[in-house]
């Protein structure tokens, strides 16, 4: 008996589909019967239009008649035979006649000259609301009235559920009576042409939508039929919609289905059955698909594709899905239509051309895919959801591996899949937060143990999928776009997919089992790398072996990050940078050059969230700990990775990635300075005199390197670095040394005689910015290298001044008076750094240098006169001033001598 209603319902549906079929055919007949016509009666008038030459060539030539030109020009039009040139004399016209004789009938007729009618006029607001927006709403207003009359039949309990039934199918009838009627007389009037909203597709449209409401509530609601009955109706309803909308076009098409989808909505239910919901919707998607691919409307199949992806959506909860067999049967069915109707190239699919990526098939894969992957995350990785997704995913690689157009889908798939296990392995289940103990151990209920053997075997089925696949399509497509996107699916979903099993399985504890599948990955990709470059060149070959070559590059960074410790997660990423680096360099393809930068500043991201690295594991022993590892491994990989990237050109990327070494050398040198001072403790509110000067001789290092290095690269990055660094460096000198953290103001021990904190704040920074000032003679303006001067002249005085000061007071600079020697032996130092500078200046023959010379010897006059001649009592002012006049005497002699020599006079012209 189930065999016999199968076999009923079968027939029932073959009837229509039969119909639609020979519908679809008489449509295509009678289009092509009309174009025939259209071409017979353009024949017709063109043979009895009299064609120019032949009354020529009936009338009795002369022989100097000009027939050559008209009967060239066919000729010279053939593709395949060259135009002869033109024989001198009155043999033209008779070699061309033959010609002529024999070309014409080959020669199609000239096509009759369209005269040029008025242009249309453009519709007015009046015009176009009176014709076609009142038409639209009021097709629309039909359709909903008819669903709220059901409604509110429904709540008043005025009419029984079989007479509410038997009024909508009535109401339905009517309507698409009306349009039927309405369409046939256009046609007898003539008026079907007008630029109007077509009145019998909405008619037509409203009423297809009030039966879609009505054998809907007439199985949900009441009960009145049966699944099979109202499947059976549902389809009639749908097959019926889809022949309508070939006799009215698009707006039937449109409204007719967007109001089968919304119909369950508006005639809802209090408990809702999805698998009939999901019947029903599996038909009106089928009415779409079919619809959309025998009228060739992307529109219709964009807009059922999406209504149909929606409506996975009611059921779901935030940790749980109400009949997930039904969504998992939706899923499925949308998904296998889609491929059936609506991928190019495939199956039922409209035609595809070779290597075209088309949008539409690629999107509505990956729409039914994103579905089942919510599935997958809403309910917890249910098996049964789980396994719909897997079908799908591995359905997706299939389908684009037989037809291109899909190509696109199999970047999605593997973002999807990695999405799903990233959420697994993630897992934020608040049970698991729980730990029973104690006496009321028992009470609480252990959670479920995490399940891990399935997820193992489905990463490496996902891996050997998109892998083995993406490997295996390359030099199959005449598109370059196509190999690359199977390439990328292929290195980026496995390596992926292992770092999220790791993260779940191993946390972040070093795993030799995972580190061996990452290094398993990188051969692997080197093998693919190694084999394409072999191969003879194809269509995307090269970017692909580079992609796969960047995969190699990767797999071994995260193969040395599963192997060792959870800090090096940090330096495996830093070294992709110039692996990457160096295959862009190798192979120029510029996504590879955007990659580098991208991981550069996913490495600094994960410095600025733990700028210890490995937070409080860093340790207290100095320059050789993490922050060494952590910072000076990622700078140098950024250093050679900037050096590769501009051997190619000094674009964006290079320059990101020259600068994230420059910042992270700078930060290695700082942390490790502070690292150093406070005993491991980074974080400390605090500062010092030995920090600072760390920290400004560090600095003033870092300048004048960037200075050279920038003379080598012109990089602008360099260039900009050099003069930021400089900046901050004369900030530290000016507020830290200078103020903040002077001796003379805090009374800091300076730690020794000779070799203490001043030497290394004031004597060294003095040092490094004279030579910052001669590197950058010359290369930077006058006033940069002026500035660098006189900071080093500046820094020298106050050196000498406070190594003056600690042998007279001791380590603690700002304890006891200022004795009469001390105060002489400033005056003398000064006028020895003076005359030392003067003599330097003459030597390197710099003006600058016995400019600030004389700065220095001018500021010790005045010490000498303002402070000297009232202070100093006794020998100290008079050693002082018999010293002062003697260095100026000197100082004079040297300029008259050697700088500025007295000219002889000229002698005496003869009178």
């Amino acid at each position: 008996m189930d065999l016999f209603f199968v076999v009923l319902v079968l027939l029932l549906l073959a009837f229509p589909i039969m119909a639609i079929a020979a519908l679809v055919k008489t449509v295509g007949l009678g289009g092509q019967l009309r174009r025939v016509e259209v071409r017979l009666a353009a024949l017709e008038r063109a043979a009895a239009a009299p064609m120019p030459g032949v009354s020529e060539q009936r009338a009795p030539a002369e022989p100097s008649a000009p027939t050559a030109p008209p009967i060239a020009e066919p000729i010279a039009a053939a593709p395949a035979v060259p135009p002869a040139p033109a024989a001198p004399g009155p043999a033209a016209p008779s070699e061309a006649e033959p010609v002529s004789a024999a070309a014409s009938p080959v020669a199609p007729p000239p096509p009759p000259t369209a005269t040029a009618g008025p242009a249309a006029p453009s519709m007015s607001l009046e015009e176009r609301l009176g014709t076609q927006w009142a038409v639209w709403v009021g097709g629309l207003a039909l359709a909903l009235g008819g669903i709220f009359l059901v409604r509110y039949s429904i709540e008043q309990g005025l009419l029984g559920p079989g007479v509410r039934v038997t009024l909508g199918a009535l109401l339905a009838a009517a309507l698409v009576g009306a349009g039927e009627w309405a369409r046939r007389s256009e046609r007898l009037a003539g008026i079907s042409g007008l630029p109007t909203a077509h009145i019998p597709s909405i008619l037509t449209a409203a009423g297809t939508t009030v039966a879609y409401a009505d054998v809907y509530a007439a199985h949900a609601l009441y009960g009145f039929l049966a699944p099979g009955t109202a499947f059976i109706l549902l389809g009639l309803v749908a097959l019926a919609t889809l022949a309508a909308a070939l006799l009215h076009g698009p707006a039937l098409a449109g409204l007719g289905l967007v109001g089968a989808y919304v119909a369950p909505i508006l005639v809802a239910s209090q408990q809702p059955d999805y698998w009939s919901l999901y019947g029903y919707l599996a038909v009106v998607t089928a009415a779409a698909f079919a619809l959309a691919r025998f009228r060739m409307w992307r529109w219709l199949a964009i807009t059922a594709v999406a209504f149909s992806a929606l409506w996975t959506l009611p059921g779901m909860g935030v940790v749980s899905v109400d009949a997930l067999g039904a969504h998992a049967f939706h899923v499925i069915v949308g998904f296998a239509l889609a491929a059936t109707l609506i991928v190019a190239g495939l199956w039922y699919g409209p035609s595809a051309l070779p290597g075209h990526i088309d949008g539409v098939s690629s999107a509505a894969l990956g729409a039914y895919l994103l579905a089942a992957s919510l599935l997958v995350l809403v309910s917890r990785h249910d098996p049964l959801a789980l396994a719909t997704f897997a079908v799908l995913a591995a359905a997706t690689v299939a389908i684009a591996w037989r037809a291109e157009a899909a190509a696109a889908a199999v970047p999605a798939a593997a973002v999807l899949v990695v999405l799903v296990f990233v959420r697994w392995a993630a897992d934020l289940n608040i049970e698991h937060l729980l730990a029973p103990s104690g006496p009321v151990a028992g009470a609480v209920p252990e959670p479920p143990k995490a399940n891990v053997g399935w997820h193992l075997v489905l990463g490496a089925g996902f891996a050997v999928l998109f892998g083995g696949a993406g490997y295996l399509a390359q030099g199959r497509s005449e598109r370059a776009i196509v190999p690359v996107l199977w390439s990328a699916a292929a290195v980026f979903a496995p390596i992926a997919i292992l770092a999220a099993l790791y993260y779940r399985i191993a946390g972040f504890e070093p795993s030799i089992p995972f580190a061996a599948a990452a290094l398993l990955l990188s051969a692997l990709y080197a093998f693919a790398t190694e084999t394409l470059d072999k191969r003879a060149p194809r269509p995307g070959l090269a970017a692909a072996s580079a992609i796969f070559a960047t995969g190699a590059v990767a797999a071994l960074a995260l193969a040395l990050t599963l192997a060792l410790e959870r800090g090096w997660l940090t330096v495996a990423l830093a070294l992709m940078v110039p692996g990457i680096a160096w295959v862009s360099d190798k192979r120029p393809l510029p996504a590879l050059r955007v990659l580098a930068a991208v991981i550069a500043v996913l490495v600094l991201a994960r410095i600025g969230w733990e700028p210890r690295i490995v937070g409080n594991d860093v340790g207290t022993k100095p320059i050789f700990n993490w922050l060494l590892y952590g910072y000076g491994i990622p700078a140098a990989a950024f250093w050679l990775a900037g050096y590769f990237l501009r051997r190619r050109g000094d674009d964006v990327p290079a320059r990101m990635v020259d600068s994230g070494a420059i910042l992270l050398t700078v930060l290695l040198a700082f942390l490790e300075i502070r690292h150093f001072i406070n005993r491991g403790d980074v974080f400390r509110d605090s500062s010092s005199l030995a920090e600072i000067a760390l920290q400004v001789c560090v600095g003033l290092a870092m300048t004048i390197g960037l200075e050279r290095l920038r003379l080598r690269s012109h990089s602008v990055v360099h260039d900009v670095a050099a003069l930021v660094i400089a900046a901050l460096t004369l900030a530290a000198i000016v507020l830290g040394l200078g103020m903040i953290e002077n001796p003379l103001f805090t009374g800091e021990p300076v730690e020794g005689r000779f070799v203490n904190l001043i030497l290394l704040g004031y004597g060294l920074p003095a040092v490094l910015t004279a030579i910052l000032a001669l590197v950058s003679r010359g290369v930077r303006p006058k006033e940069y290298s002026a500035i660098a001067a006189v900071t080093a002249v500046a820094l020298a005085l106050i050196y000498l001044s406070l190594e003056v000061r600690t042998l007279y007071h001791g380590e603690v600079l700002n304890d006891g008076p200022t004795t009469d020697a001390e105060q002489y032996t400033y005056s003398a130092v000064w006028l020895a750094f003076g005359v030392t500078l003067l003599v330097v200046g003459m030597v390197l023959r710099s003006q600058a240098v016995r400019l600030a010379s004389a700065a220095v010897v001018i500021l010790t006059v005045l010490k000498v006169f303002l402070i000297d001649m009232s202070e100093l009592p006794g020998i100290y002012q008079s050693l002082s001033f018999i010293g002062l006049g003697i260095v100026l005497l000197g100082v004079g002699w040297l300029y008259q001598r050697l700088l500025f020599p007295r000219r002889a006079p000229p002698a005496p012209s003869p009178a």
